[in-house]
């Protein structure tokens, strides 16, 4: 592979980056409904849960870093330090993803030993966005590893 499409490949693995990291960002920062059940109301929001906000601080940490890392020129003494960068954003996004889609499944299935109930069936709409989201933060990952394994092969050969 030529440096021209190797850098082209590489811009467009940032440039995919940024839509899933932002996307999933936007999502999951706009998701939120409320809904009565049992003369209760009931409201659910990103906010409240603690995992879905680190989901979405995490998400927008890797936005900010893709957009940010598009203006460092491809060779440069930094080179490595960006390598090291996208395994340090990697390695938070993966975390995002596993905490929040534990949370996802907990509400989605339930825990019947600890006694919990799903409520996806009382905010159908809530749960559907933060699976959009799950989902755009997973390519995120997909998309950075991929984006790793391609620096790393570039540098060594």
């Amino acid at each position: 592979m030529g440096k021209a499409s190797s850098r082209a490949c590489t811009l467009l693995f940032r440039l995919l980056a940024l839509a899933a990291t932002a996307t999933a960002t936007i999502v999951m920062a706009t998701s939120h409904e409320k809904t009565t059940f049992f003369n209760i109301q009931i409201e659910a929001k990103f906010q409240h849960t603690p995992a879905f906000k680190f989901f979405a601080i995490a998400n927008a940490i890797g936005a900010l870093y893709s957009l940010i890392i598009l203006f460092v020129p491809p060779v440069t003494s930094y080179s490595r330090l960006v390598l090291a960068s996208d395994m340090v954003i990697t390695m938070l996004l993966t975390a995002a993803v596993a905490a929040a889609g534990a949370v996802g499944q907990v509400g989605k299935k339930g825990n019947e030993h600890a006694g919990w109930l799903p409520i996806c069936g009382q905010i159908p709409k809530f749960c559907d966005q933060v699976m959009g989201s799950l989902i755009c933060g997973f390519i995120a990952v997909l998309v950075y590893l991929v984006l790793l394994f391609h620096t790393i092969h570039t540098h060594t050969s």
